[in-house]
């Protein structure tokens, strides 16, 4: 048992040494609502992702815009990674129903799942439960989905530009002396 969880962490991991983060990442998202996924870094371990879907199904025909915060956390490597977030959607709906209508929906969505990149390859696995303020055919949807996303720009696991050292900015030790 020990021999074949050294031989899968070291088989995990020469994929991380291969695999690239990214700061731009769009495709598909499939599971209970269907749509596309965009997401973008703007900080080291946070992202903010846009996500368009359709919930077209026998009960309800909406369309839904989220926008999410998420913060990375990895757990083997870098390149896989959990998260948590939470944001806002605003839905339109599309349901012909002679007997109920229904407003659109707004609220408050959050989003926890997990995720691995390989070269440019995103793939994720989530959880997501939306909370409607106003509106929708119910309180709260539960969802879930993979998405699988191609990576636009790369973010370089290593910082390969070196600093010289006349770029360095010394420390001022004595720093209760002026200098001139």
């Amino acid at each position: 048992m020990k021999r074949l969880l050294i031989v899968s962490i070291a088989f995990l991991s020469t994929f991380s040494i291969f695999a690239q983060g990214y700061n731009i990442a769009g495709g598909i998202r499939m599971g209970t609502d269907w749509g596309i996924t965009g997401k973008y870094r703007f900080d080291k371990k946070a992202t903010a992702e846009l996500i368009i879907q359709s919930a077209a199904s026998n009960s309800r025909d909406e369309v839904i815009i989220t926008a999410l915060a998420e913060k990375h956390n990895p757990l083997i490597s870098k390149r896989f990674n959990f998260y948590t977030g939470a944001g806002l959607h605003k839905g339109w709906n599309n349901t012909v129903n002679e007997t109920i209508t229904y407003k659109d929906p707004f609220g408050i969505t959050a989003i926890a799942g997990i995720e691995f990149n390989l070269g440019r390859t995103n793939v994720s696995w989530d959880f997501k439960p939306a909370f409607n303020l106003i509106g929708g055919e119910r309180k709260m949807y539960t969802q879930s989905g993979i998405s699988l996303r191609y990576v636009f720009e790369k973010r370089p696991i290593f910082n390969r530009k070196k600093k010289k050292n006349k770029d360095k900015q010394k420390i001022n030790w004595k720093f209760w002396e002026k200098k001139n």
